[in-house]
């Protein structure tokens, strides 16, 4: 005799589709191949906003991390602080509902790569002794009145001010590492290798390569440099999706260097 097999799902299988199938898939995804990232803060404006979010894809850092290519000058960056910053510097070091403590990641520009000499004066950066051109973002600090061309962090590349690095004018990138900045360049802007030195590669989740929300903004945000604040925001709506093309800037750097 013939028995029928019955075709009704288990209950594993039907745990498996209806539950564990999108979590397995959405955590490769988001591992693999690419996620969003919110931005948190005003450490990227002019450039970025706080709240919106940027495509990551995620697949670049493996390769990266395999070998295959590499970041580049000019390229923002998703990535965890380093240990020893997040203990020594208060905005480092988040904690879960009194839980654990944990690293929260930061998105900041890449400055310098494995080998370059970075020097930082009167707010200038340099890499290689080579001036790079920051008008993409000084210039609207400058229109803000909060360009900071005085302070610790604005002449130094790495400053003691956090007590995680010593006090140099000059620093060489280790292998394997970035030297990143924030494009906020008022006083206290942003938390970046100025302050806990330069990001290890392991550490970097991606690069963000796209701006996907909100979509739409308005077109001018003022800054205000009292309360270190973003504004009024003003002007016309316009979309708001947008490429992270690296300014032209690093372009000519990356000429200057190859002479």
């Amino acid at each position: 005799m013939t028995r029928l097999q019955s075709t009704a799902p288990t209950t594993l299988q039907k745990v498996w589709k209806d539950f564990l199938e999108p979590i397995v898939f959405a955590v490769v995804i988001t591992q693999f191949v690419a996620t969003l990232v919110g931005v948190d803060g005003v450490s990227m404006m002019p450039n970025l906003r706080d709240r919106e979010r940027v495509f990551v894809p995620k697949y670049e850092t493996w390769l990266h991390k395999a070998g295959v290519g590499d970041f580049s000058r000019g390229d923002i960056v998703i990535f965890k602080p380093p240990r020893e910053a997040a203990d020594k510097i208060g905005n480092l070091n988040k904690n879960f509902l009194g839980l654990w403590n944990y690293r929260p990641f930061l998105i900041k520009r890449v400055i310098g790569l494995p080998g370059d000499k970075i020097r930082v004066e009167g707010g200038e950066v340099f890499v290689n002794d080579v001036k790079l051109d920051s008008g993409w973002t000084t210039d609207y600090w400058r229109q803000q009145g909060c360009w900071d061309a005085q302070s610790e962090l604005a002449n130094n590349a790495t400053s003691s001010r956090a007590g995680v690095m010593p006090d140099q004018a000059e620093i060489t990138v280790p292998p394997a590492h970035y030297f990143v900045m924030g494009d906020n360049r008022t006083a206290n802007g942003s938390e970046d290798s100025r302050l806990f030195g330069p990001v290890p590669r392991r550490d970097v989740a991606g690069r963000a390569a796209a701006v996907v929300w909100p979509i739409m903004r308005k077109t001018n945000a003022s800054y205000d440099c009292a309360s270190e604040r973003v504004g009024e925001l003003s002007g016309p709506n316009v979309l708001n999706w947008r490429v992270l093309n690296r300014p032209e800037a690093f372009d000519t750097l990356k000429s200057e260097l190859a002479k």
